[in-house]
Formats: C-alpha cells, sequence, structure tokens
C-alpha cells in the first residue's frame, strides 16, 4: 500500500514536470512570434502568463521534498526526483527569458518598424528547436538527445554573434540625425539584448538535456564531451508519456 501511495506521487510530479515545460513551451513560442509580428498583445500574454509558471515550479519543490522526506527513495527514483527540481529551475528561467524577448518587443512594437535581421530568424529557430528536443528528452527520457542538444548549441552562439554584428554595423552606419540616430540605437541595442535571451534559452536548453542523462544513466554529464551509451531506459517513457499533457 505504502509502495502504491509512492508511486502516485512519483506519477504526479511527471505530470507536473511535463505541464511547466508544456507551458514554457508556448510561452518562448508566443515570445517569439511577438517579436516576428510586432503584436504587443501577444507580448503581454507572455508577461501574465509567466506567473503560473511560477507557481508550478513551486508545486515541484513541494513535491520533491515531501517524496525525499517522507518515502527515502533510492537509485533511479531518487535521481528522477532530483533531477525533477534541477529541470524545473531551468525551465523557470527559461521562461523568465522569454518574459524578457517579451519585453523587448513591447518596445519594439512603436514605429517605425526595424529592418529585419536574418541571423535573429535563425537564432529563433534554433533557440526553439533546442527547447523542443530539450522538453522531448524530458517526455521520452532519452538521453541520447541531449548530446544531440549539446551538438546544437554552437549553431546557437554562431547566430548570436551574426546578429550582434549586423546590428552594430546598423548602429555604426544610422541616419546622421541625432534623434533618428539615437532611436536606432536604442532599437538595436533591445535587438541584440534579445538575441542574448536567446542564446540563454539555448544554454538552458542544453542544462535540461544533461539533467535528463543523468537521470537514466546515473552519469554526470555536464562539462564533459562525451557520448551517451545507452542500454537500456530505467524508466518506462510510455508511463511517463501518458503522465504528461496530451
Amino acid at each position: 500500500m505504502e509502495r502504491q501511495h509512492f508511486i502516485q506521487e512519483l506519477d504526479q510530479l511527471k505530470m507536473t514536470i511535463l505541464n511547466m515545460a508544456a507551458m514554457t513551451r508556448r510561452a518562448l513560442e508566443k515570445a517569439m512570434q511577438s517579436y516576428r509580428q510586432r503584436n504587443d498583445a501577444l507580448a503581454r500574454e507572455v508577461i501574465e502568463g509567466d506567473r503560473k509558471i511560477n507557481e508550478l515550479e513551486l508545486e515541484v519543490d513541494k513535491a520533491s521534498l515531501r517524496l525525499l522526506a517522507l518515502e527515502q527513495p533510492m537509485a533511479r527514483d531518487l535521481r528522477f526526483i532530483i533531477g525533477t527540481t534541477k529541470i524545473s529551475n531551468e525551465l523557470e528561467r527559461i521562461a523568465d527569458q522569454a518574459v524578457n524577448i517579451a519585453e523587448r518587443t513591447q518596445f519594439l512594437c512603436q514605429p517605425p518598424r526595424m529592418e529585419p535581421v536574418p541571423a535573429m530568424d535563425q537564432l529563433m529557430g534554433v533557440a526553439g528547436s533546442m527547447l523542443n528536443k530539450a522538453v522531448s528528452s524530458l517526455l521520452n527520457l532519452d538521453p541520447k538527445e541531449a548530446q544531440e542538444i549539446r551538438q546544437m548549441d554552437d549553431q546557437a552562439d554562431l547566430f548570436t554573434l551574426e546578429v550582434l554584428q549586423t546590428l552594430i554595423d546598423y548602429m555604426v552606419q544610422s541616419t546622421p540625425t541625432a534623434e533618428k540616430r539615437l532611436l536606432n540605437t536604442r532599437r538595436s541595442i533591445q535587438t541584440i539584448i534579445i538575441s542574448r535571451c536567446l542564446e540563454r534559452v539555448a544554454d538552458l536548453s542544453v542544462n535540461i538535456g544533461e539533467h535528463v542523462a543523468f537521470i537514466v544513466t546515473g552519469t554526470n554529464i555536464k562539462h564533459q564531451q562525451i557520448s551517451i551509451a545507452v542500454d537500456s531506459c530505467p524508466f518506462d517513457p510510455t508511463a511517463l508519456r501518458a503522465a504528461g499533457p496530451q
């Protein structure tokens, strides 16, 4: 009976972290869409929705502490609980980056419209893909995806530098009119900040993948350039998927 109660509590923790992951992913998608479309209303949705993600992080912490204190889990279950608390922290920080993007976008929604920055679209694509893969690795408890996420990080860094270089050139070549030059500089700086937020999302997605690898394999791959070999998954991915949002 006690074991059954522990399994139910663990399933609830899985559902909570997957709901948090889904909400965080939607927040980033909305933030990027608000930037692309210069959509102030969508940016406000991201900012206002951050409170719920913060609440879910607190739920994960509370549930994890309860399981650790009362159930004294071992081995795989212990790694999952510890890994989940770390992942929830990474997700909350990604959600904060989405809010930062939305707040900068609200400033950029003011006319006149800036010229498009091609590298920014590429950066958003890579950062979004990295987060999607991180959430997928959590859903399926697939440590191999963690390695794939790490391999994408160099692309994110490269596109971030391209955005920076493009906007530095733009500010240097800006119109000589003092008022417009100041406006262009301010808008360029806000755009550069958005690119740094996206780079941070990419880094945090790498962290999530590393936590998943630890849960499954028991190996800490942080700061290590190693390949992950997995003979078998210690959790049932089907059961985890069933616990998560559809």
